[in-house]
């Protein structure tokens, strides 16, 4: 790259030498020069800096050479906020929202309900429920020490009052009942060939896939949950496109009552979810 370049010229030669899209390269200098994006639009002749043109380059190879944008940036925008996301933890999908969205039509507003959000990540889930839901107290649960700080300053930055805890799943959580447990688990079967294609190349693995066929987190979790949710408490998963069929009878199997599945924006089946029974199962006499 010349040593000397406007943004405009450095725009271009991102677009046309690297073949970055244009508003993949705008955010890139955007985020190395701290200018807006109408600025940058605005301002095609300004000069660009030499560390800013170092900085502007190594960022425009790295990308060329599929490391996800958000990590890059350092951050992704989920439901309307802005998260900081890193390696450690799993890049915020719009997919996740209906999980979000689901969670909130079955959170009544002005009641002090307890949630747990499972494999918190970044805490977009936990975070946004709990500034959604003020009055709810949320718990953003992890197996990873560094997911866990990094949802902590998350929810430092955005004001937000979160309980956080080291865990996996809901094990040995015996004393803790919710009203509302939440999850976004690793479901991906390990030989699914998507895992070496495009972002999911640099997330980290155990974050996308349980091993074998996909489903054991989501099972785990089916299974822990009826014991840790209050009488008539709701579990909602996010799980795979093609697992809805085995996530609904995995609940059933396990005496949820009310099972469902919610479709996301593309048409296909994302959240499932289900009731604790208000009253346990009893049999009839013959």
């Amino acid at each position: 790259m010349n040593p000397s370049l406007t943004y405009g010229q450095a725009l271009v030669h991102a677009a046309r030498g690297r073949s970055l899209p244009a508003a993949e390269a705008r955010l890139l200098l955007q985020h190395v020069t701290g200018s807006t994006a109408a600025q940058v639009i605005a301002h095609p002749g300004r000069p660009l800096g030499p560390v800013d043109r170092l900085r502007f380059e190594s960022l425009v190879e790295r990308r060329a050479h599929g490391e996800p944008i958000a990590y890059l940036l350092g951050w992704r925008e989920f439901y309307g906020r802005r998260f900081i996301v890193g390696p450690e933890v799993l890049i915020p999908r719009p997919e996740t929202e209906g999980l979000v969205d689901a969670a909130l039509a079955r959170m009544p507003a002005g009641e002090p309900l307890e949630i747990a959000d499972l494999g918190t990540g970044s805490g977009c889930v936990a975070i946004t429920l709990a500034l959604e839901r003020p009055q709810a107290r949320v718990l953003a649960i992890d197996a990873s020490g560094d997911a866990l700080a990094l949802a902590r300053r998350n929810a430092e930055a955005l004001d937000c009052r979160l309980d956080l805890a080291e865990n996996d799943w809901l094990s040995g959580m015996d004393e803790r009942r919710f009203d509302l447990v939440v999850a976004n688990p690793p479901y991906i079967a390990a030989a699914d060939p998507h895992l070496a294609q495009g972002d999911l190349r640099f997330e980290p693995r155990h974050a996308l896939t349980p091993g074998d066929d996909g489903l054991g987190a989501l099972h785990a979790i089916i299974l822990q949950a009826v014991r840790a949710l209050r009488p008539g408490g709701w579990l909602l998963l996010e799980h795979g496109h093609d697992q809805a069929d085995a996530v609904r009878a995995a609940l059933a199997a396990r005496g949820y009552s009310d099972v469902f599945t919610e479709r996301d924006l593309a048409g296909l089946e994302r959240i499932s979810g289900a009731r604790r029974p208000r009253r346990a199962r009893t049999r009839r006499s013959a």
